[in-house]
């Protein structure tokens, strides 16, 4: 049975501040970390004692009042950021990566994330935020965005700096290694999706999963395709339930909203949640063949009118309705064709395949 266990934080959401710092566990607390964005509000870091001082798994966006918010938050556990000794990261998004560099750079601490996740730092692929920013320009097209709104939405290099300029980690794990914390039995379970190498954290002695942005108790996170994506990350996303529901987790820390029990109710609703959106893009494609992933985006189903998701919310949304389509075509019930576009680069549009 799906249960909130995060009492004080689900009330915080729904009041709109950030919840407590928490004692989830005998040497375990929830730290949460303000976010310089609407939604989410806040990420939540958790530290784990260890004999010789703590690690912490995720730390926050880089900016000043996340890091008073970190400094705080330690604090209240009797600790500093120099005695963290080890920061796991879930994955790159500056919301749980972007303050790992610092915290290293005052502690000596060693940053730990999945090897395949490693090799998506913008750094480490374009080298150049210019770069960055034309691959996301020429991917939009693609979509069929028109042009100056793919301008508009690519960004620019004070937007895409915190992703790029991000630290390097030092230790790369792999699916089911353990990570190697003293007093921790923690095992890296590797969750591709939001992120190619996403990974969750399981305790397997507390039955304690931590999941990231993974898995979250209300919504589902944003699965895309991008230029840092695979073709088709939402069937890995769907895939690795599967894995999941082999833990006997008794308590999932997710990295947003609250903490709660019933992982495999809660992974049975995001799967039903997908496939009626796979259904709902299907139809509409059959509705309106031709049409590109910029267009159908504008006619799926969002929480608020598409004119008020802007920015970051857009890409991300053109980037999920891509991501459903692609899995719609893995599953032959749709096609991906193109013709060239303005400046020779391609479009792609999307035709229904009859059963």
């Amino acid at each position: 049975m799906f249960t909130v266990t995060g009492v004080a934080q689900q009330q915080a959401l729904r009041d709109g501040v950030l919840p407590p710092v928490e004692q989830v566990r005998p040497g375990l607390w929830s730290i949460p970390i303000p976010l310089p964005i609407k939604a989410p509000r806040y990420v939540l870091v958790y530290a784990l004692e260890l004999p010789d001082g703590l690690a912490i798994v995720d730390a926050g966006w880089d900016t000043p009042e996340a890091w008073d918010a970190l400094v705080a938050g330690l604090g209240s556990a009797g600790a500093t950021p120099g005695d963290v000794r080890a920061i796991l990261v879930t994955h790159i998004h500056p919301d749980h990566h972007g303050l790992a560099g610092r915290v290293r750079a005052v502690s000596g601490a060693w940053i730990g994330m999945h090897r395949g996740e490693a090799q998506t730092l913008p750094a480490a692929q374009y080298g150049d935020v210019d770069d960055f920013i034309e691959v996301s320009y020429r991917w939009l097209v693609g979509c069929g965005a028109p042009e100056e709104q793919a301008r508009t939405l690519a960004g620019t290099a004070d937007e895409w700096l915190p992703f790029v300029d991000m630290a390097e980690p030092d230790r790369l794990f792999d699916d089911g290694v353990l990570v190697g914390l003293p007093g921790w039995d923690l095992r890296a379970v590797w969750t591709p999706g939001h992120t190619p190498g996403h990974l969750c954290f399981f305790d397997q002695r507390r039955h304690l999963l931590f999941s990231g942005d993974h898995v979250l108790p209300r919504i589902s996170p944003n699965i895309s395709v991008h230029p840092q994506q695979p073709e088709n990350p939402l069937g890995d996303f769907l895939d690795s339930f599967a894995r999941l529901s082999t833990l006997d987790a008794d308590e999932v820390l997710p990295a947003h909203e609250y903490r709660f029990a019933g992982l495999a109710e809660r992974l049975a609703d995001v799967r039903e949640h997908h496939e009626a959106r796979l259904v709902e893009l299907r139809d509409l494609v059959e509705a309106g063949p031709g049409a590109t992933t910029w267009e159908l985006a504008q006619r799926l189903t969002w929480s608020r009118p598409w004119e008020r998701i802007m920015g970051l919310q857009r890409r991300g949304a053109i980037g999920e309705t891509l991501a459903h389509l692609n899995l719609l075509r893995e599953r032959g019930l749709v096609r991906n064709e193109g013709y060239p576009a303005s400046q020779d680069r391609p479009v792609r549009w999307w035709k229904h395949v009859p059963d």
